[in-house]
């Protein structure tokens, strides 16, 4: 019997690969080329499913020119890659890794807040540049953790790990603003409070974003926001880029209009705003709030594991749409 065709677009951990062949004809991209729009459609011309890192965007045009594509399981929690609509329409199953990442990037979420609270790059690149010469009293002052408020923008399961991070840990006073209200119980085991978006703007020693990317939430920091911040707050973006209006955050740091921010995501990456390199006030880094070997495995496994129990007929384990019943697709 013919085994179904997937493409495995951007390198992955080669055993996972080669657990991948054992159930499919395997196209895969151990260079880890980034396939223009063009280049993944003619690889996914006679493809019946998918492994994708969240860099190939599936829409309307992809779709049209894979006949045979009946899923696409995305190596990441968010799923901004996908036209949601448009795959379902089409017939085509979309699936995430969520859960598997969850503590690690609360982790990460905590590093990066207290990395732009305490200055730790700012005062890495002076020391780097041979600049410590003496110790003074408010060299690279910062602002505490302990006993702050800190104000999470999306309450899901990473914004909750770091609430409890937050008020468990550092005895931090926790605030969130969500779509919709936490249980009186998860509240109470994050020992959060919810409040208003431009309560908690106006009231937070340190926000963290975690959001997920939709139209609805596109810039949900951009200048207004900012403006309603403490110059002494910070801001941290772990969600994903369009969340935050770079430019005007670059240009906020810049006026001290807010202390500090920490950004792991960023409009159209991997290019970043260039307001943002010229900056101090700055902690950069490059999407790597998951980054740890097990938990990018867990993720790649899942991705791998939603391919193998769809097309066995198990459905898949973590899909994120329902697709049109009798859509037709070729194959």
């Amino acid at each position: 019997m013919t085994k179904p065709r997937i493409l495995v677009a951007r390198a992955i951990f080669p055993d996972i690969v080669e657990r991948l062949r054992a159930h499919f004809e395997v196209d895969d991209n151990p260079e880890d080329t980034i396939l223009t729009p063009a280049q993944l459609a003619a690889r996914m011309a006679d493809k019946d499913g998918a492994f994708t890192t969240g860099s190939e965007r599936i829409d309307a045009n992809l779709l049209a020119a894979a006949p045979r594509l009946k899923i696409v399981a995305n190596m990441a929690v968010g799923y901004n890659n996908f036209d949601v609509d448009a795959m379902t329409a089409a017939g085509v199953q979309g699936t995430n890794t969520p859960d598997v990442l969850t503590e690690t990037t609360a982790d990460f979420g905590f590093a990066l807040l207290m990395a732009t609270a305490r200055r730790m790059a700012e005062s890495e690149h002076f020391l780097r540049a041979g600049k410590w010469t003496k110790w003074s009293y408010d060299m690279f002052a910062g602002s505490d953790i302990h006993g702050s408020t800190l104000g999470i923008i999306g309450m899901g399961r990473i914004g909750q790990g770091i609430a409890r991070r937050g008020a468990h840990g550092f005895g931090m006073k926790v605030i969130y603003h969500n779509r919709s209200r936490l249980s009186a119980a998860l509240e109470a085991e994050c020992k959060a409070t919810y409040v208003g978006k431009e309560a908690l703007l106006r009231t937070a020693d340190h926000v963290v974003l975690v959001v997920p990317y939709t139209p609805s939430s596109h810039h949900t920091i951009g200048a207004a926001e900012l403006a309603l911040m403490k110059p002494t707050a910070t801001l941290v973006n772990i969600a994903r880029g369009g969340i935050v209006h770079d430019e005007a955050v670059a240009v906020a740091l810049r006026e001290r209009r807010i202390a500090a921010a920490g950004l792991d995501v960023f409009e159209g990456e991997p290019q970043v705003h260039p307001g943002l390199l010229n900056v101090p006030n700055v902690v950069l880094t490059p999407h790597i709030a998951s980054a740890t070997v097990p938990t990018r495995r867990a993720m790649a496994d899942l991705a791998a594991d939603n391919l193998i129990a769809f097309f066995e007929g198990r459905g898949a384990l973590t899909p994120v749409n329902t697709p049109v019943a009798g859509a037709a697709r070729a194959g």
